[in-house]
């Protein structure tokens, strides 16, 4: 029996991105084209779909405490935040002040900024300084690949039971399944899947969205 997926060409793609209620958001296209205009940086962005998708899972879910560990120019933040109710709030942890900068301008054009608070610096160490009752409803983490598992670690217990957990890249452009021995990020990738596939905590499910996204279900005590 054929597998059941199907293969995404550059024209199928574009039909895909175009095929959502979203599509054409002038806020978030402006933010896309001045991020992809900064160059090989700009890999680091995430894909229309993938900002789709979830702008409409944090609205589902009723999500109104959200965490975020890697920010860039805050094209993900902005979709978060989107899906945010009028009350909801999104904490924001990143290493630069240049590339947030960036983030805030957009934040304010797409009028969620009253949603966002951003603290700059070292992702572990921000997390480690969170509140000892700081709870979360939704975290997504696309930071530096090698501390994945020391975000997952830290953020865990501060997301709440049936909380969302949700990690980008988590197919590396496909070198995950045989990972060169060389190449840290998608050992550590790979590391990290292999891992939540047999977590107790969690209930995961990679999905082919983007680079490959893991979303977890923390589970009930």
């Amino acid at each position: 029996m054929d597998s059941k997926y199907t293969p995404l060409t550059p024209d199928l793609y574009a039909y895909l991105c175009g095929h959502a209620s979203r599509a054409g958001n002038a806020t978030l296209d402006k933010l896309r084209a001045e991020t992809e205009a900064l160059g090989e940086i700009s890999r680091m962005l995430i894909g229309r779909e993938q900002g789709n998708f979830m702008t409409l899972l944090v609205a589902a879910l009723g999500v109104e405490s959200a965490l975020e560990v890697g920010t860039f120019t805050g094209y993900s933040s902005t979709c978060i935040a989107l899906g945010l109710p009028a009350d909801g709030r999104l904490l924001c942890l990143d290493a630069s002040a240049e590339w947030t900068a960036i983030a805030r301008r957009y934040w304010k054009e797409a009028g969620v900024e009253e949603k966002i608070e951003l603290r700059v610096g070292d992702g572990a160490r921000l997390l480690r300084q969170l509140e000892p009752d700081a709870q979360f409803d939704f975290a997504f983490i696309d930071a530096d690949k090698p501390n994945y598992d020391t975000y997952y670690e830290l953020a865990l217990p501060h997301v709440k039971e049936n909380g969302l957990i949700l990690f980008d890249n988590m197919l590396y452009g496909g070198r995950v399944a045989a990972p060169p021995a060389d190449q840290e990020n998608p050992n550590a990738i790979h590391a990290l899947n292999e891992k939540l596939a047999r977590d107790p905590r969690v209930e995961s499910v990679l999905l082919s969205v983007g680079d490959g996204i893991n979303l977890c279900r923390k589970k009930r005590a």
